[in-house]
């Protein structure tokens, strides 16, 4: 894929695109979009780092918005979906950290991929107050946004060979970073 296609204005829909898709599917590769487009926000200037940290954040903090408002309408056992065994244990997990602390659960599920769709599903099922759901969401999704998007622009200032290497570096150690995150926080949960 030619370079200006991945640096002009478009890749930011794109990027932004993805990243809101993956709040509802999480095969959706939101966070590979952002570590790539860090990666070629550094090695060519354009667009901007700042752009894209902005742009991923809006787009994440929409999509778990999303997902908030539809277990506040709808709730977690409305569709038959929601009742599996398997998706019933995740929204129990779920309610039961939302109970142990929203602001530490609703930061580190921005980071977990299932974990943030049925945190989100729970935060609105459980009425938690709008505006605090917002305000810490929003702070959320900034923080991961700046992470994913640094990861990428750091590892193309340090790698050499040009905008294909420093994707390719950074979406690799963006993996392995998120490997070790669900890692850590599956022996957490256990």
């Amino acid at each position: 894929m030619p370079t200006d296609l991945l640096s002009g204005p478009w890749a930011l829909v794109i990027m932004s695109l993805l990243v809101l898709g993956d709040s509802f599917f999480v095969v959706i590769p939101g966070e590979i979009a952002v570590t790539a487009l860090g990666a070629i926000a550094s090695t060519t200037g354009a667009p901007p780092l700042w752009t894209v940290i902005v742009c991923a954040a809006a787009a994440a903090a929409a999509g778990d918005t999303a997902c908030y408002l539809i277990g506040r309408t709808v709730g977690t056992d409305r569709w038959r979906w929601m009742r599996a065994p398997r998706v019933r244990q995740a929204l129990d997990w779920a309610r039961r950290r939302l109970d142990g602390g929203t602001a530490t659960v609703l930061f580190t599920a921005r980071f977990v991929p299932f974990a943030r769709l049925a945190i989100n599903l729970v935060a609105g099922a459980s009425r938690i107050h709008p505006g605090r759901y917002l305000l810490l969401v929003s702070v959320a999704a900034l923080g991961w946004a700046g992470y994913q998007a640094s990861v990428g622009a750091v590892v193309a200032a340090l790698v050499p060979g040009g905008p294909v290497v420093a994707v390719l570096m950074s979406v690799a150690v963006a993996v392995g970073l998120g490997a070790v995150i669900d890692l850590v926080s599956r022996r957490a949960r256990k």
